[in-house]
This record gives C-alpha cells, structure tokens and sequence, in this order.
C-alpha cells in the first residue's frame, strides 16, 4: 500500500496516524477502520474499504492507493463528501483522481 501524502484522516485517528499505518502494514487487525483509495479501475474516482478485508488470503494484493483512513462506515462517507468539497473548491470539477494524483506529485 501507497499513502498519499496529505492523507485525510477523520478527527479522532489524527494522533494515532502512525500508529494505524504501522499496523496496517503489520496486517494486524483493527478493529472498525476504513479506508478510503483512489479506485483501481479508471471509472470511479474513490472506493472506501473495511481494512480486515485486507488481511484475507484471497483479497487481491493489488497497489492500493490510500488517501483516507476513519474509524467507520459513516466517517468514510464524511471524509469522501470533504474530500469532493475540497476538490470543487479547488477546481470547479469533480475529478479526484486528477486532483489527488496531481497534489502527490507537487514539491
């Protein structure tokens, strides 16, 4: 897994950033954390993901792109609806992708 640079995390994990990371990398369980990628495939923008889905042998180990982590299903939701926010204020578009991939690769 690959982590965005100015990951967005919900208010309640941003002390424990490190933390969750280092477990996810471990792939340790964790009870009720989510995670927000750009999607694997070129036609949708953002897919959010239970993390114990990645610690099953037969989840597809492709290279996720992590932009978001919350703690639940309802964060995830919120920090999407921020993300797209943030990227219209930006742009005038909705194109995430775009937006984050672009962002990443700034100095």
């Amino acid at each position: 897994m690959r982590y965005y640079r100015y990951l967005y995390l919900s208010e309640g994990l941003k002390k424990k950033k490190d933390r969750i990371i280092a477990k996810l990398e471990k792939k340790m369980f964790q009870m009720d954390i989510y995670l927000i990628t750009l999607s694997c495939n070129g036609n949708n923008q953002l897919e959010i993901w239970n993390s114990v889905l990645f610690l099953q042998p037969s989840f597809p180990q492709t290279d996720h792109f992590v932009v978001g982590i919350t703690k639940g299903y309802e964060e995830a939701l919120e920090l999407v609806e921020q993300i797209t926010k943030e990227v219209y204020n930006e742009t005038k578009g909705a194109d995430i992708r775009s937006y984050i991939l672009n962002k990443e690769q700034e100095k």
